[in-house]
C-alpha cells in the first residue's frame, strides 16, 4: 500500500511449523500489516500467510541450517531493495541475521524473546548469538521472567519491553466429536498440549503423579497433544514420546493414556472444550525455560483450568484460582491433588473467570503494544 513505511520479520518459527511460537509470530506479522507493509522471511510452506500488506518468502528448504543460511542471504537481499524501518526478529535464533539485516539497510533491530533463546548453554550460541540480542536497538520479552533472565544477560534494560503473548479469545463450545473420534466416552479428562521436550516435565509428570491420579479417579484418561521436537533448541534426546510410552506401559497405565500427536486447530479448540483440566507440570532444565506457556492461556479462553508448577514465565500465563493452580516447583504430591480437586469439581468453578483472565491476552492488543513499542524506540 502507498504512503506506509515496511517492517522485516525473519523467523523460522512459523505456520505451517506449529506451536506456541509458530501462532505468535505468525499474529505479529498480520497485526503489524495493519500499519505497516510487512515483509517476512519464513520456512518453507510461510507463503500461506501472504494477503494484502503482507509479503511472505518462504525457505526452499524445511531443514534449520539450509534456512539459516538461505534467510542470511534474502534478508540482505528484502532489506537492501525494500528499505524496511525496523527489521524484528522472531526469536533469538535468527539474531545475527537481523543484525546483519538492519545494518545493511539503515534499519532499526529487534528482536522478540521467549526465554530460551536467552539461556541455551550451547557455547557457541552464547558467544555468537547473545551478542547480536545485546546489540538490539528493542527486545520484546514475552514475560517478566525471560525480561529477567536477559537482564542477567546483560541485554540492556532500557532496551526491553515485556509484552506477553496473544491469544484467540473466540469461544468454543464443546462439540462431541473430540470424545467421539477418540472413543474417550464420558471419562474425566486431563490434556496435555506441547512439544515433547524435558523441560515440559510430562515425564516426570507420569511417573511420580499419574499413578496416584488414577488410583483416586479410575475413569481418568490423559491426552497428550503434540510430539518430539528434534529441531527445537533445547529438545533434548529424540524419541521423549517412545520412553513415555515404556513408562506408562510399565506401570500399567497403558489404557489411561491417548496419543494424539499434533492435530489441527480445530480439533485443538475442541480438545479443550472438552476437557476437564489442562496439566502443564513444567520443570526447571539447566540450559532451558519455560519462558511463558501460551497453551496455558488458550485452555483458559475456553473456559479449561491448568495446573501447573509456577516455573519461568508460567506465573504470568496461569492465575492462582482464576484460570487454575499454581504449584510449588517439584511437588508432585501438590499437583497430583490439584489435578484430583479439578477431575472431581469439573472445570465449571473456574470456568468463567479463565475466559475473564484470557480476555486481557487477545491478539490485537499483543499487536498494539508491539506497533507502541516500535514507536517508543525508533521511527515507526
Amino acid at each position: 500500500m502507498a504512503g506506509r513505511k515496511r517492517v522485516l520479520i525473519v523467523s523460522r518459527n512459523l505456520p505451517p511449523l506449529r506451536g506456541g511460537m509458530e501462532r505468535l509470530n505468525a499474529h505479529m506479522a498480520e497485526e503489524l500489516s495493519k500499519q505497516f507493509d510487512v515483509d517476512v522471511i519464513g520456512p518453507a510452506g510461510s507463503a500461506v500467510l501472504a494477503r494484502a500488506g503482507l509479503f511472505v518468502h518462504a525457505s526452499p528448504s524445511a531443514r534449520l541450517l539450509p534456512f539459516l543460511m538461505w534467510a542470511t542471504w534474502k534478508s540482505l537481499v528484502i532489506a537492501r531493495a525494500r528499505r524496511p524501518v525496523w527489521v524484528i526478529g522472531g526469536s533469538g535464533l535468527v539474531a545475527p541475521i537481523v543484525r546483519l539485516a538492519a545494518a545493511a539497510s539503515g534499519a532499526f533491530s529487534a528482536v522478540y524473546l521467549h526465554g530460551l533463546d536467552i539461556v541455551v548453554a550451547h557455547p557457541v550460541y552464547q558467544a555468537l548469538w547473545l551478542p547480536a540480542i545485546r546489540g538490539m536497538r528493542l527486545c520484546f520479552s514475552n514475560s517478566r521472567s525471560t525480561t529477567a533472565l536477559a537482564v542477567a544477560r546483560r541485554v540492556p534494560a532500557a532496551s526491553i519491553e515485556t509484552v506477553f503473548p496473544g491469544v484467540d479469545v473466540r469461544s468454543v463450545p464443546p462439540t462431541g466429536v473430540f470424545r467421539e473420534r477418540h472413543r474417550l466416552g464420558s471419562a474425566k479428562l486431563m490434556v496435555s498440549v506441547g512439544r515433547l521436550t524435558r523441560r515440559k516435565g510430562l515425564d516426570r509428570f507420569v511417573e511420580h503423579c499419574l499413578p496416584t491420579i488414577v488410583a483416586r479417579e479410575p475413569d481418568a484418561i490423559l491426552v497428550v497433544i503434540g510430539d518430539d521436537a528434534p529441531d527445537a533448541l533445547a529438545a533434548g534426546p529424540a524419541g521423549l514420546r517412545d520412553l513415555l510410552i515404556q513408562s506408562i506401559e510399565r506401570l500399567g497405565l497403558g489404557d489411561r493414556v491417548r496419543f494424539l500427536g499434533a492435530v489441527p486447530e480445530d480439533d485443538l479448540l475442541d480438545a479443550y472444550a472438552s476437557c476437564d483440566v489442562h496439566v502443564f507440570p513444567v520443570r526447571a532444565v539447566p540450559g532451558d525455560i519455560e519462558g511463558f506457556g501460551m497453551v496455558a492461556v488458550e485452555a483458559a479462553a475456553q473456559g479449561l483450568p491448568t495446573v501447573a508448577f509456577a516455573v519461568g514465565g508460567v506465573e504470568d500465563a496461569v492465575a492462582e484460582g482464576r484460570s487454575g493452580h499454581l504449584i510449588t516447583p517439584d511437588d508432585d504430591v501438590a499437583f497430583a491433588e490439584a489435578v484430583v480437586t479439578r477431575l472431581r469439581e469439573g472445570r465449571a468453578p473456574l470456568a468463567a473467570s479463565a475466559v475473564q483472565f484470557a480476555a486481557a491476552f487477545a491478539w490485537d492488543r499483543f499487536g498494539a503494544q508491539v506497533a507502541s513499542g516500535l514507536g517508543r524506540h525508533g521511527d515507526a
